[in-house]
């Protein structure tokens, strides 16, 4: 990996933007957790805790209409498009509040009108979904960029390889993002490929550069997203980018992660991303009070969502037989 550019000029604005969404990442994750232990939260969770700055760094790249794609794992995706937290929360939460009603629960955050183009229950489904809508954009004329992230295990599926293919021959303004947090739920990646780096070294295959850079570094990550995401909307075609970071908990809110080295753990808690930025900027000279007090607002922010979560009723149950349809309903097949 190569540290960031210093001559690459991110402005003071950017970084507190940067230092913002992730503090607003790791509010929302939190929060998250804490209603799953209240009980509010039936389903799992896969928290992101760990991978704001991956979420931080793209998302401050990105235009009002172009369109994210994410995992499971995609609160701080969906979240920095410009969602609310309260609707995520209450999806998680299976509340009538939620973004889809509490019908798609935490693998299903959507709000296609802010381009969060929805999380993926299935391993690499989202890759052709992503590529699709690239074309459209071509065709339309929009100059939209389709921005697809993904962990490192959906290298190993079929979509991924056929996603990147296509993209690369029909130089679609798409950039894949691999979220390599170095374990495919319990499994370690490097147990199940022959290369090092599932997705930059793969990336020669169809004719692209190789993309490795620090997911735990915002700087590093931005300046990445800068340069794949404007060579996109030039018309140049796809990037492959492989984003090195770490999940703080386990795969699922079912999984203690006991099969991780304790060392290993420890060593990556210490590059925590928001630790990393936070001392980086103080050593810039943004004063401590002010970083305190954004730190406060992002809480602040996540327990009035949760509040309203709380306080919010169950889904209405005629509301399971809408959206069923193209017309909304399945009055018609009677």
């Amino acid at each position: 990996m190569s540290p960031p550019n210093d001559t690459f000029e991110i402005t003071e604005a950017t970084r507190l933007l940067l230092y913002q969404s992730m503090l607003r990442c790791r509010a929302l994750e939190k929060k998250a957790y804490d209603l799953f232990m209240e009980g509010l939260v039936q389903g799992t969770t896969h928290l992101g805790l760990g991978q704001e700055a991956v979420a931080a760094g793209f998302a401050a790249t990105l235009r009002p209409d172009d369109m994210s794609f994410a995992t499971y794992r995609g609160h701080n995706h969906m979240l920095l498009r410009g969602m609310a937290m309260a609707p995520i929360l209450g999806e998680c939460a299976a509340r009538a509040n939620g973004c889809c009603e509490g019908k798609g629960g935490s693998m299903h955050i959507t709000e296609v009108a802010k381009g969060a183009m929805g999380s993926y229950a299935i391993v690499g489904a989202h890759l052709p979904i992503a590529v699709g809508a690239a074309w459209a954009g071509v065709v339309r004329g929009t100059g939209q960029v389709s921005l697809c992230f993904f962990g490192d295990g959906t290298t190993n599926i079929g979509t991924f390889h056929e996603a990147v293919n296509l993209a690369a021959i029909w130089k679609l303004p798409v950039v894949f993002v691999c979220e390599n947090n170095l374990y495919m739920e319990y499994t370690p990646i490097s147990a199940v490929i022959p290369v090092e780096y599932p997705a930059a070294d793969r990336a020669s295959a169809y004719g692209l550069e190789r993309i490795i850079v620090d997911g735990n570094d915002a700087d590093a990550v931005y300046q990445t997203a800068v340069t794949t995401v404007e060579r996109a909307r030039r018309g140049e075609g796809p990037s492959l980018v492989e984003a090195l970071t770490y999940r703080h908990k386990g795969h699922s809110r079912a999984d203690p992660g006991k099969y991780r080295p304790d060392e290993e753990v420890a060593a990556w808690l210490e590059r925590d991303p928001l630790l990393v930025y936070r001392g980086r900027l103080e050593s810039l000279g943004f004063p401590p009070t002010v970083l305190d007090e954004m730190e406060q607002l992002a809480r602040a922010e996540a327990e009035a969502a949760a509040d309203e979560v709380r306080a919010a009723p169950l889904p209405d149950p005629a509301a399971l037989m809408t959206d069923v349809w193209a017309n909304g309903g399945s009055e018609w097949r009677n």
